[in-house]
C-alpha cells in the first residue's frame, strides 16, 4: 500500500520517474485486485464477527513489534540515529506486500489486507508517538512528525479498497471455470508486479547508489535479529490465544514485513537523516526474502495434524 506509492516520492523528477509515479500505484492496484479476485465476502465476514484475530495482529504490530525493537536496541553499541532509525522500522507496519506474501504461503490474505487497512488509520497516531518517544529516549530531544490524514486514507481507498473489492465482486459474478482460467496466470503476474517497488528503488532512488552493505554489519545484525524475533513473538503469541494455525503465521508474516519505504519517505522527506534512510535501506534489502522463509519454515514444522478451528 503506501510503502509502495511513497517510493516515487524519494525519487528526482525526471522522465522515468514521472513514468514510475504514474506506475506505482496503478502496479500495486492490480496486485490487490489479483488478490480480491481469491477472496469471498464472508472471509471478511469472519475476521470482522470472530475479531480476536485482527485485535491479536494489531497488539503484535502497534505494541509488541515497537517494544521488543526498543527492547533489542536499547543497548545495543551503535549511534543514537541508528537506534532511532530501527525504531521507525519498528513504527511502519507492513502493507500489500505482505498480503501477497500471505497469499503465496496460502495464509489468512482477508485478515492481512484487514491489518493493512487498519494499520494505515492508526499509524497516523502510532508513528509521530514512536519518533517523538525515540528522538527523547535517544537524543534527548523531541521530534514531531505529522502524515496527512486525507492523503492516505485517499491512497488507501484507491490502492486496496476498492481493487479488493472490485475483485471479490467479479470473483463472485464469473463462473468457476473462468476463475479457474484467471488462477494461472495471476500465479505469474502477481509476482512479477511485486517486482516493480525493487526494480524502481536500485535503479530510481539515488541514496542506494553508494551503500556497501558489507560495511554495515553491526547494522544488520539487529536487523535480522529484529526480523526473526518479531516473527517468532507474533507466531507464538497468536498460538498462544488460540487462533489457528493459519492464522499464526499470517501474524507472523505482517510481522516481519515491515513498510521499509514508508519509512524512507519518513527519513528522507520529513525527518531528512540519512542515518534513518540507511536503516530503511538495509531492512529492505533482505526483509521480503527472510520473512517469507522464516514464515515458510513455521508453516511446514509447526503444521498441526488437524485443524478445526476457524477463526
Amino acid at each position: 500500500m503506501q510503502e509502495l506509492y511513497f517510493l516515487t516520492s524519494l525519487c528526482d523528477l525526471t522522465k522515468m520517474q514521472n513514468l514510475a509515479d504514474l506506475v506505482m500505484p496503478f502496479a500495486i492496484a492490480l496486485i490487490m485486485l489479483g488478490i480480491g479476485l481469491e477472496l469471498k465476502f464472508k472471509d471478511f465476514r469472519r475476521v470482522l464477527l470472530k475479531p480476536r484475530a485482527i485485535i491479536t495482529g494489531l497488539i503484535c504490530q502497534i505494541i509488541l513489534l515497537p517494544t521488543i525493537a526498543l527492547i533489542l536496541i536499547y543497548f545495543w553499541p551503535i549511534e543514537p540515529m541508528y537506534k532511532i532509525g530501527i525504531m521507525l522500522i519498528a513504527a511502519c507496519p507492513g502493507g500489500t506486500t505482505s498480503n501477497l506474501v500471505a497469499k503465496f504461503l496460502k495464509g489468512r490474505v482477508a485478515l492481512s489486507v484487514s491489518l493493512t487497512a487498519f494499520n494505515s488509520f492508526l499509524i497516523l497516531f502510532t508513528i509521530p508517538a514512536i519518533m517523538d518517544l525515540s528522538f527523547y529516549l535517544f537524543l534527548q530531544e523531541n521530534q514531531q512528525i505529522s502524515l496527512e490524514f486525507w492523503v492516505i486514507m485517499k491512497k488507501v481507498l484507491f490502492t486496496v479498497v476498492l481493487p479488493v473489492l472490485s475483485g471479490i465482486i467479479i470473483s463472485e459474478s464469473v463462473s468457476e471455470r473462468i476463475k479457474r482460467g484467471l488462477h494461472k496466470p495471476l500465479k505469474i503476474i502477481l509476482p512479477a508486479l511485486l517486482l516493480i517497488p525493487f526494480v524502481v528503488a536500485i535503479f530510481f532512488d539515488k541514496s542506494n547508489g553508494d551503500i556497501q552493505y558489507f560495511k554495515h554489519i553491526d547494522l544488520l545484525i539487529p536487523l535480522f535479529m529484529l526480523n526473526g524475533i518479531t516473527m517468532l513473538a507474533g507466531f507464538y503469541l497468536s498460538k498462544i490465544t488460540g487462533l489457528n494455525h493459519r492464522i499464526n503465521y499470517t501474524v507472523a508474516i505482517e510481522m516481519g514485513l515491515q513498510n521499509s519505504v514508508l519509512a524512507l519517505y519518513i527519513a528522507n522527506q520529513l525527518l531528512q537523516h540519512d542515518e534513518l534512510n540507511l536503516i530503511a535501506i538495509l531492512y529492505s534489502s533482505f526483509s521480503l526474502v527472510s520473512t517469507f522463509l522464516i514464515a515458510y519454515v513455521l508453516k511446514r514444522i509447526h503444521y498441526p495434524k488437524e485443524e478445526h478451528i476457524e477463526e
